[in-house]
């Protein structure tokens, strides 16, 4: 698979007006472009979901082109504030409206935090593995106010970090591409197996 087919959703799970976490998701967005990658930023600051109603929501208007989205990425970076321990509120709404349209897909996750966030890291490679999708083996936190401040990313530290983070999110995120198309196509007994179009 070719680096500029890999197409990235990134995912601001924050709705405040000058969110850190949205600094550090557009940070990695840039790097991800620069290499060729196609990002879609979802904010949902500026794109608010309805909560989840799982008798209304897959039928209302919105739900089918933000599903296409989500069906275009290939990887998602999934930025999120740490709060009380857990993934904020937007960010769990916006996992909530999926299941199998992340199965083999790559998850990475970026958490705003002042305790490292460890618990977030876990929470969103529970769900990764609740929908059979693959997260990647480490997660990258970071400190309001330290790593940034005025809107931009303020630490070597951070800069190296999301480098790491865009880095691995283009080639294991393509690697496994790669290998979810062939699944998909193929007849192997496999856990993609399901998805298969009869």
């Amino acid at each position: 698979m070719s680096d500029t087919s890999l197409h990235i959703l990134a995912v601001v799970g924050s709705l405040h007006e000058k969110s850190v976490t949205r600094v550090a998701v557009n940070h990695a967005a840039d790097l991800l472009r620069a290499d060729g990658c196609t990002v879609d930023v979802l904010n949902l600051h500026a794109e608010p979901l309805p909560l989840l109603n799982t008798d209304t929501t897959f039928t209302a208007d919105y739900y089918a082109p933000l599903r296409a989205r989500v069906l275009a990425a290939d990887a998602f970076i999934l930025g999120t504030p740490d709060y009380h321990g857990s993934i904020s509120s937007p960010l769990k709404n916006f996992l909530d409206h999926f299941w199998h349209e992340f199965a083999g897909r790559l998850f990475a996750p970026l958490v705003a935090s002042h305790e490292k966030g460890l618990t977030v890291h876990d929470q969103l490679r529970t769900v990764a593995r609740q929908c059979q999708a693959w997260a990647l083996p480490y997660g990258v936190s970071f400190l309001e106010k330290v790593d940034v401040k005025e809107g931009v990313v303020a630490t070597d530290e951070l800069r190296k970090k999301l480098e790491m983070l865009a880095r691995d999110v283009r080639v294991y995120g393509g690697l496994l591409a790669q290998q979810r198309r062939a699944d998909l196509a193929g007849s192997a007994a496999c856990f993609l197996a399901r998805l298969r179009k009869k």
